[in-house]
């Protein structure tokens, strides 16, 4: 599957980078998202509806006042791929019973343990209890994330009516806040499942039901929460492996055209990998507009907070020693693809943001190799070969990986000139950090700048 984000900012760009935005461009950009979106798996019949009502109102509505042609044109996109995702429904930090519903191979498992960390991470005791009395391993398997999400835990390893290990477990777990039920899945929804889950729902009357759906699935995503929603009724539907902002296009609008809201979206392997869904958002991230509110709010959490100083970023020099700290502080907030994307800049070259730790051990030689004239002046080393030589032998490294730290020094450097030239972001994020508030009034939800 493509990458659906590089495909629409590429398409976006023949639209920001024309000189003059007339019909003809318009009708190559329409033509150029109806090929980005098909590959990537969004059913036919929808693109077509969105590039018509895009064309349609990118030649025929009147512009906002204070923008240009372009900045006409994206926003029309913008705002037709956030009604594509479609609604966002927020769950309720409070006192709640949740059912989990979904096939196999949807990660509806490992989803509870991330649903446990999410609400328990938000003050409130949760319970875990499995009543998937059909998958041989789902006890072991979701007792071991129970307890690494530090949730209580009940199972009966040999019972199989599923209703009854749900009712014994409801007493037995007593009072918590958020008790989640994980249940039986099939290879396809099927008459028994129906009857099962139905059986389960009488006993339980759960507040949430949830369905979990895996992002690589596509437009089957859409069968699924209608299938699920007719028989046993849906609240809201989490979206798996949604590992980057280039997949789970065609899930996503497919859930939506269900007229199922997506409540959570599954971004990775880890506990804390479970994002609220918000269209804005996720179009903002697809677009490479800037989520300064997200990233912000990321920095908070780090317990050395002080080691990642985005206002550095906006002093008239990039040195080596500040690549390095961004660099290595930047990764205690999750993969560095993600920082970048809140930053707007979601196409940094994959060898800068895929270190290692080996490899950022090494960088962290070499700058210590350096002296502190050349850590605050990078250009004087390629000038002179004796440096890079002395260098590479004061580290134990080679000229070959001294050039490499160079390199990718060279190309964060060229990402900062062009954020600080770009004076309204500038001037945006330079507001946010004086005030330590995230409030970014005037903006469109979620595009960030």
């Amino acid at each position: 599957m493509a990458d659906l984000g590089l495909g629409l900012r590429r398409a976006l760009a023949k639209i920001t980078g024309a000189a003059i935005v007339d019909e003809k461009a318009v009708k190559e950009l329409v033509k150029e998202l109806q090929r980005v979106l098909i590959t990537n798996d969004v059913n036919v019949k929808l693109v077509f509806e969105l590039t018509k009502r895009i064309e349609r109102k990118a030649l025929e509505e009147k512009q906002l006042k204070g923008t240009n042609p372009k900045e006409h044109v994206v926003k029309i996109v913008y705002d037709e791929l956030v009604a594509l995702m479609g609604e966002k429904h927020a769950p309720e930090l409070k006192k709640q019973k949740i059912l989990l519903l979904g096939l196999f191979g949807s990660g509806k498992t490992t989803t509870i343990s991330k649903l446990a960390h999410f609400y328990k991470s938000r003050g409130l005791s949760v319970g875990v209890l499995c009543a998937d009395v059909w998958r041989p391993a789902a006890f072991e398997q979701l007792e071991q994330l129970a307890v690494k999400a530090n949730a209580k835990f009940y199972g009966e390893k040999e019972e199989k009516n599923a209703a009854r290990v749900v009712e014994r477990g409801m007493k037995s777990l007593g009072e918590v806040d958020v008790l989640i039920v994980d249940s039986s899945g099939r290879s396809a929804f099927d008459a028994e499942l129906a009857r099962e889950l139905k059986e389960i729902s009488n006993v339980f009357a759960s507040d949430e039901k949830f369905l979990v759906v895996s992002a690589d699935i596509g437009q089957v995503a859409g069968k699924q929460a209608k299938e699920f929603d007719e028989n046993i009724g849906v609240t809201g539907v989490i979206v798996t492996k949604m590992d980057g902002s280039g997949k789970g296009g065609g899930a996503l609008s497919a859930v939506a055209a269900s007229n199922a809201k997506i409540t959570f979206i599954g971004t990775g392997e880890k506990m804390e990998d479970l994002e609220l869904f918000d269209a804005t958002k996720f179009v903002g991230g697809l677009l490479g507009f800037p989520d300064l509110e997200a990233l912000l709010e990321k920095v908070k959490k780090i317990t050395e907070e002080e080691q990642l100083k985005p206002e550095q970023m906006l002093e008239e020099k990039f040195t080596i020693k500040m690549f390095y700290e961004q660099l290595k502080a930047a990764k205690k907030m999750g993969p560095l693809n993600k920082v970048f994307g809140m930053l707007g800049a979601p196409d940094v070259p994959k060898e800068v943001l895929q270190q290692s730790e080996a490899k950022m051990k090494e960088f962290e030689v070499i700058i210590n190799s350096m002296t502190k004239y050349e850590r605050e002046n990078a250009g004087v080393i390629k000038k002179e070969r004796g440096r890079i030589e002395r260098i590479a032998k004061g580290s134990g490294t080679n000229e070959k990986a001294v050039r490499e730290l160079l390199s990718q020094f060279e190309k964060m450097e060229k990402l900062i000139t062009g954020f600080k030239k770009n004076r309204g972001l500038r001037r945006k994020l330079e507001g946010m950090l004086k005030r330590g508030g995230l409030n970014m009034p005037g903006l469109p939800p979620g595009m960030g700048g």
